[in-house]
């Protein structure tokens, strides 16, 4: 029984030291973007890089914790929009807007995930491929997403094959409108939720809502 709680009392300060140090890149990524380092993150986390490598094995291993970590943070406040008690445009503009205000607010930490830096990085963070990385994110988004419309939208014969499609192309939608608009600033976010719901509001609109659902 002492040994089981020794093994629990390692694990939840293995845990409790895990979310420090992501805490720790949170702040150096919020400063630097894609330029955070590991050599920057160790410094800000009081430690050597050797011990960082211990937790994570690597950059790309720091970068899919800090994912997942804010993965799973927006589909959280995607999820509230979804569920909120309003008609289905509403909903629909609502869910675009959390997601375009997410980006707005931490440009620099969108920009790690997705974006790598301009700057050759030194050995040994050298070929860290961000696009290997943030695939799988957005392909957890869509299939997120897909997995809440064919819960909720009647769209008749092949519904789930048809949910995950709509929830893919809903999310690079979002995506690629929302890397644009953050990059040159083109209309303000209001319209650009506007324009997007309208693109979307062809079918969807039409579309029942599954008995027994929530509404979409």
């Amino acid at each position: 029984m002492e040994t089981t709680r020794g093994a629990e009392r390692q694990r939840t300060a293995a845990e409790r030291r895990r979310r420090e140090l992501l805490e720790a890149a949170d702040r150096v990524v919020l400063r630097d973007g894609p330029k955070a380092s590991m050599n920057a993150i160790a410094a800000e986390a009081g430690i050597t890089k050797p011990i960082l490598y211990r937790h994570f094995g690597d950059k790309g291993g720091l970068y899919r914790a800090l994912a997942k970590r804010h993965t799973d943070a927006l589909l959280s406040a995607l999820r509230a929009a979804l569920d909120a008690p309003s008609e289905r445009r509403e909903r629909v503009e609502s869910t675009l807007d959390t997601y375009l205000a997410a980006i707005e607010a931490r440009p620099q930490v969108y920009r790690f995930l997705m974006h790598p830096s301009d700057d050759a990085a030194p050995l040994p963070e050298q070929g860290f491929d961000v696009g290997r990385h943030s695939a799988p994110l957005l392909r957890r988004l869509g299939e997120e997403l897909g997995k809440v419309i064919a819960e909720r939208v009647d769209l008749g014969p092949d519904s789930e094959q048809m949910a995950r499609i709509w929830g893919h192309g809903i999310v690079g939608m979002m995506h690629a409108a929302g890397d644009w608009w953050l990059g040159d600033r083109p209309c303000s976010r209001e319209q650009l939720v506007r324009s997007l719901a309208d693109l979307l509001w062809g079918r969807l609109a039409d579309a029942g809502d599954l008995p027994g659902g929530r509404g979409f």
